[in-house]
Protein backbone atom coordinates (compact mmCIF):
# COMPACT_ATOMS: atom_id res chain seq x y z
CA UNK A 1 0.00 0.00 0.00
CA UNK A 2 1.17 3.83 -0.72
CA UNK A 3 2.53 5.35 2.92
CA UNK A 4 0.35 8.29 2.18
CA UNK A 5 -3.07 6.66 2.25
CA UNK A 6 -3.46 3.94 4.71
CA UNK A 7 -3.52 2.70 8.36
CA UNK A 8 -1.49 0.12 10.02
CA UNK A 9 -2.67 -1.34 13.65
CA UNK A 10 -1.87 -3.79 15.57
CA UNK A 11 -5.17 -5.42 16.98
CA UNK A 12 -5.86 -8.21 19.54
CA UNK A 13 -8.12 -11.03 18.46
CA UNK A 14 -8.65 -14.08 19.99
CA UNK A 15 -5.69 -13.83 22.23
CA UNK A 16 -3.39 -12.85 18.99
CA UNK A 17 -1.70 -10.26 17.82
CA UNK A 18 -2.76 -10.17 14.23
CA UNK A 19 -1.15 -6.94 11.92
CA UNK A 20 -3.66 -5.00 9.58
CA UNK A 21 -3.44 -2.53 7.05
CA UNK A 22 -6.30 -0.47 5.77
CA UNK A 23 -7.94 1.87 3.90
CA UNK A 24 -11.44 2.99 4.51
CA UNK A 25 -13.29 5.28 2.23
CA UNK A 26 -16.89 4.43 2.64
CA UNK A 27 -16.21 2.14 -0.68
CA UNK A 28 -17.29 -1.87 -0.72
CA UNK A 29 -15.17 -3.36 1.50
CA UNK A 30 -12.69 -6.26 0.66
CA UNK A 31 -10.41 -8.04 2.84
CA UNK A 32 -7.16 -9.70 1.32
CA UNK A 33 -6.14 -13.03 2.44
CA UNK A 34 -2.49 -13.93 1.90
CA UNK A 35 -1.30 -18.14 1.77
CA UNK A 36 1.21 -19.88 3.26
CA UNK A 37 4.78 -18.84 4.50
CA UNK A 38 3.45 -15.17 2.57
CA UNK A 39 1.88 -11.81 4.00
CA UNK A 40 0.51 -8.87 2.86
CA UNK A 41 3.13 -8.16 0.78
CA UNK A 42 1.53 -11.13 -1.37
CA UNK A 43 -1.29 -7.87 -2.58
CA UNK A 44 1.47 -5.34 -2.97
CA UNK A 45 0.93 -4.62 -6.49
CA UNK A 46 -2.88 -5.24 -6.38
CA UNK A 47 -3.84 -2.96 -3.44
CA UNK A 48 -2.72 0.44 -5.13
CA UNK A 49 -5.60 -0.35 -8.50
CA UNK A 50 -7.92 -1.47 -5.98
CA UNK A 51 -8.26 1.42 -3.62
CA UNK A 52 -9.85 3.35 -6.32
CA UNK A 53 -13.13 1.89 -6.13
CA UNK A 54 -13.13 -0.46 -2.79
CA UNK A 55 -12.47 -0.47 0.90
CA UNK A 56 -9.03 -2.67 1.53
CA UNK A 57 -8.51 -4.76 4.55
CA UNK A 58 -5.40 -6.67 4.62
CA UNK A 59 -4.21 -8.78 7.12
CA UNK A 60 -1.19 -11.00 8.24
CA UNK A 61 -2.59 -14.81 9.40
CA UNK A 62 -0.69 -15.15 12.85
CA UNK A 63 2.30 -17.23 11.57
CA UNK A 64 3.26 -14.99 9.30
CA UNK A 65 4.37 -11.77 7.95
CA UNK A 66 4.25 -8.93 10.86
CA UNK A 67 1.68 -10.94 13.08
CA UNK A 68 2.23 -12.30 16.55
CA UNK A 69 4.12 -15.85 16.03
CA UNK A 70 2.06 -17.47 18.62
CA UNK A 71 3.28 -20.44 20.47
CA UNK A 72 -0.66 -21.09 21.55
CA UNK A 73 -2.87 -20.06 18.51
CA UNK A 74 -4.46 -23.41 16.98
CA UNK A 75 -3.21 -23.29 12.96
CA UNK A 76 -6.24 -24.41 11.94
CA UNK A 77 -8.57 -23.27 8.64
CA UNK A 78 -11.57 -22.99 10.38
CA UNK A 79 -9.59 -21.03 13.06
CA UNK A 80 -8.06 -18.52 11.05
CA UNK A 81 -11.81 -18.02 9.56
CA UNK A 82 -12.68 -17.21 12.87
CA UNK A 83 -10.07 -14.80 13.42
CA UNK A 84 -10.79 -13.23 9.79
CA UNK A 85 -14.74 -13.28 11.01
CA UNK A 86 -13.48 -11.67 14.21
CA UNK A 87 -11.14 -8.82 12.08
CA UNK A 88 -14.32 -7.86 9.99
CA UNK A 89 -16.56 -7.50 13.19
CA UNK A 90 -13.62 -5.12 14.31
CA UNK A 91 -13.77 -3.01 11.61
CA UNK A 92 -17.75 -2.95 11.42
CA UNK A 93 -17.74 -4.43 7.45
CA UNK A 94 -20.63 -5.78 5.85
CA UNK A 95 -21.52 -7.11 2.26
CA UNK A 96 -17.42 -8.02 1.88
CA UNK A 97 -15.69 -9.61 -0.89
CA UNK A 98 -12.49 -11.38 0.31
CA UNK A 99 -9.46 -12.35 -2.03
CA UNK A 100 -7.50 -15.05 -1.06
CA UNK A 101 -4.30 -16.70 -2.75
CA UNK A 102 -3.08 -20.01 -2.68
CA UNK A 103 -3.65 -21.11 1.15
CA UNK A 104 -5.43 -17.76 1.89
CA UNK A 105 -8.14 -18.55 -0.94
CA UNK A 106 -8.84 -21.92 1.40
CA UNK A 107 -9.38 -19.59 4.84
CA UNK A 108 -11.66 -17.83 2.34
CA UNK A 109 -13.93 -20.45 1.12
CA UNK A 110 -13.90 -21.30 5.41
CA UNK A 111 -14.67 -18.21 5.81
CA UNK A 112 -17.99 -17.99 4.10
CA UNK A 113 -19.15 -20.78 5.68
CA UNK A 114 -18.25 -19.55 9.28
CA UNK A 115 -19.91 -16.27 8.66
CA UNK A 116 -21.94 -16.71 5.03
CA UNK A 117 -24.61 -13.62 5.64
CA UNK A 118 -21.53 -11.08 5.41
CA UNK A 119 -19.80 -12.41 2.51
CA UNK A 120 -20.60 -11.15 -0.60
CA UNK A 121 -18.60 -12.56 -3.21
CA UNK A 122 -14.80 -14.96 -2.99
CA UNK A 123 -11.96 -14.42 -5.50
CA UNK A 124 -9.61 -17.32 -5.37
CA UNK A 125 -6.36 -16.54 -6.79
CA UNK A 126 -4.52 -19.90 -7.43
CA UNK A 127 -5.93 -21.50 -3.84
CA UNK A 128 -5.16 -24.10 -2.54
CA UNK A 129 -7.65 -27.08 -2.69
CA UNK A 130 -8.66 -30.96 -1.35
CA UNK A 131 -4.95 -31.13 0.91
CA UNK A 132 -5.55 -33.60 3.35
CA UNK A 133 -4.19 -33.05 6.86
CA UNK A 134 -1.50 -33.55 8.38
CA UNK A 135 -0.30 -37.18 8.39
CA UNK A 136 -0.19 -38.72 12.01
CA UNK A 137 3.33 -39.55 11.72
CA UNK A 138 4.30 -35.91 10.96
CA UNK A 139 1.58 -34.72 13.93
CA UNK A 140 4.20 -37.08 16.38
CA UNK A 141 7.26 -36.12 15.55
CA UNK A 142 6.78 -32.59 15.77
CA UNK A 143 6.39 -33.75 19.40
CA UNK A 144 9.84 -35.00 19.49
CA UNK A 145 12.19 -32.69 21.22
CA UNK A 146 14.65 -31.31 18.74
CA UNK A 147 11.82 -31.63 15.66
CA UNK A 148 12.04 -27.80 15.89
CA UNK A 149 16.22 -27.89 15.22
CA UNK A 150 15.04 -30.11 12.19
CA UNK A 151 12.28 -27.83 10.75
CA UNK A 152 14.85 -24.67 11.15
CA UNK A 153 17.57 -26.42 9.38
CA UNK A 154 15.66 -27.65 6.74
CA UNK A 155 13.93 -23.98 6.28
CA UNK A 156 17.40 -22.12 6.67
CA UNK A 157 19.10 -24.97 3.89
CA UNK A 158 15.84 -23.28 1.74
CA UNK A 159 16.62 -20.33 -0.57
CA UNK A 160 14.04 -17.38 -0.81
CA UNK A 161 14.84 -17.23 -4.16
CA UNK A 162 14.68 -20.40 -5.54
CA UNK A 163 11.07 -20.76 -3.58
CA UNK A 164 10.18 -17.59 -5.49
CA UNK A 165 11.23 -19.09 -8.68
CA UNK A 166 8.57 -21.90 -8.22
CA UNK A 167 5.80 -19.18 -8.02
CA UNK A 168 6.75 -16.88 -10.68
CA UNK A 169 6.06 -18.06 -14.26
CA UNK A 170 8.72 -15.59 -15.28
CA UNK A 171 12.26 -15.58 -12.66
CA UNK A 172 13.35 -12.13 -14.15
CA UNK A 173 10.14 -10.15 -12.23
CA UNK A 174 11.97 -11.58 -8.83
CA UNK A 175 13.62 -8.24 -7.41
CA UNK A 176 15.94 -7.93 -3.97
CA UNK A 177 12.66 -6.21 -2.07
CA UNK A 178 10.75 -9.68 -3.59
CA UNK A 179 13.78 -11.77 -1.26
CA UNK A 180 13.53 -9.33 1.32
CA UNK A 181 9.90 -9.44 2.16
CA UNK A 182 9.96 -13.14 2.05
CA UNK A 183 12.91 -13.56 4.10
CA UNK A 184 12.37 -10.67 7.30
CA UNK A 185 9.62 -13.26 8.61
CA UNK A 186 11.85 -16.11 9.02
CA UNK A 187 14.05 -14.45 11.21
CA UNK A 188 11.67 -13.99 14.05
CA UNK A 189 12.67 -16.59 16.87
CA UNK A 190 9.02 -18.29 17.17
CA UNK A 191 8.43 -18.32 13.49
CA UNK A 192 9.62 -22.07 13.26
CA UNK A 193 7.77 -23.16 16.34
CA UNK A 194 4.97 -21.52 14.74
CA UNK A 195 5.53 -23.16 11.89
CA UNK A 196 5.38 -26.82 13.54
CA UNK A 197 1.93 -25.71 15.52
CA UNK A 198 0.62 -25.43 11.86
CA UNK A 199 1.39 -28.24 10.55
CA UNK A 200 0.79 -30.41 13.99
CA UNK A 201 -3.09 -28.95 13.95
CA UNK A 202 -3.68 -28.24 10.10
CA UNK A 203 -7.09 -30.42 9.28
CA UNK A 204 -7.80 -31.19 5.23
CA UNK A 205 -9.05 -28.66 3.20
CA UNK A 206 -12.74 -28.39 2.37
CA UNK A 207 -14.12 -31.86 0.40
CA UNK A 208 -16.13 -31.83 -2.79
CA UNK A 209 -19.09 -32.12 -0.45
CA UNK A 210 -18.34 -29.45 1.36
CA UNK A 211 -17.67 -26.88 -1.18
CA UNK A 212 -20.96 -27.60 -2.75
CA UNK A 213 -22.47 -26.10 0.41
CA UNK A 214 -20.84 -22.94 -0.31
CA UNK A 215 -23.45 -20.68 -2.08
CA UNK A 216 -21.29 -17.87 -2.12
CA UNK A 217 -20.72 -16.63 -5.95
CA UNK A 218 -16.78 -17.12 -6.56
CA UNK A 219 -14.18 -16.09 -9.13
CA UNK A 220 -11.69 -19.15 -9.59
CA UNK A 221 -8.40 -16.98 -11.07
CA UNK A 222 -4.84 -19.71 -11.84
CA UNK A 223 -2.12 -19.20 -13.87
CA UNK A 224 -1.85 -22.13 -16.41
CA UNK A 225 1.99 -23.17 -15.64
CA UNK A 226 1.69 -22.97 -12.07
CA UNK A 227 3.58 -25.63 -10.42
CA UNK A 228 2.56 -24.96 -6.74
CA UNK A 229 -1.06 -25.61 -7.07
CA UNK A 230 -2.01 -27.04 -10.36
CA UNK A 231 -4.50 -25.62 -12.95
CA UNK A 232 -6.12 -29.41 -11.99
CA UNK A 233 -7.18 -28.07 -9.02
CA UNK A 234 -9.01 -24.92 -10.28
CA UNK A 235 -10.99 -26.86 -12.89
CA UNK A 236 -12.18 -29.34 -10.05
CA UNK A 237 -13.33 -26.27 -7.82
CA UNK A 238 -15.12 -24.81 -10.14
CA UNK A 239 -17.19 -27.70 -10.99
CA UNK A 240 -17.84 -28.49 -7.21
CA UNK A 241 -18.51 -24.86 -6.27
CA UNK A 242 -22.31 -24.07 -7.06
CA UNK A 243 -21.80 -20.45 -8.11
CA UNK A 244 -18.34 -20.39 -9.36
CA UNK A 245 -16.33 -19.31 -12.49
CA UNK A 246 -12.58 -20.07 -13.79
CA UNK A 247 -10.42 -17.23 -16.16
CA UNK A 248 -6.67 -18.75 -16.68
CA UNK A 249 -3.85 -16.82 -17.90
CA UNK A 250 -0.91 -18.50 -19.93
CA UNK A 251 2.51 -18.22 -19.23
CA UNK A 252 1.69 -17.24 -15.67
CA UNK A 253 2.84 -19.24 -12.46
CA UNK A 254 1.42 -19.06 -8.81
CA UNK A 255 2.14 -15.97 -8.07
CA UNK A 256 -0.48 -14.62 -10.32
CA UNK A 257 -1.00 -11.07 -8.09
CA UNK A 258 2.43 -10.19 -8.98
CA UNK A 259 2.40 -11.70 -12.75
CA UNK A 260 -0.92 -10.54 -13.53
CA UNK A 261 -2.21 -7.68 -11.49
CA UNK A 262 -3.51 -5.76 -13.74
CA UNK A 263 -5.58 -8.03 -15.48
CA UNK A 264 -6.62 -9.79 -12.16
CA UNK A 265 -8.02 -6.01 -11.29
CA UNK A 266 -10.08 -5.71 -14.08
CA UNK A 267 -11.35 -8.75 -13.81
CA UNK A 268 -12.07 -8.24 -10.02
CA UNK A 269 -13.43 -4.85 -10.92
CA UNK A 270 -15.94 -6.09 -13.69
CA UNK A 271 -17.07 -9.49 -11.43
CA UNK A 272 -17.73 -7.32 -7.88
CA UNK A 273 -19.73 -4.60 -9.59
CA UNK A 274 -21.81 -6.85 -11.67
Amino acid sequence: MKQDSYSKAEIILGNVKVYCEYILNGKPPIVLIHGFVSSIYTFNRLIPLLEKHFSILALDLPGFGKSEKSTSFVYTHENYAKLVAKCIDYFSLENVCIIGHSMGGQVALYTARVIPNKIKKLVLLSSSGYLRSTNRWMVYCSYLPLFNQFVKQRVKKSNVKESLQNVFYNPSLITEEHIREFENPLKDKNFYKSLIRLLRHREGDLDSDQLREIQTPALLIWGQEDRVVPLGVGKRMVRDLPNAKLITYEETGHFVTEERSKEIYEEILNYINV
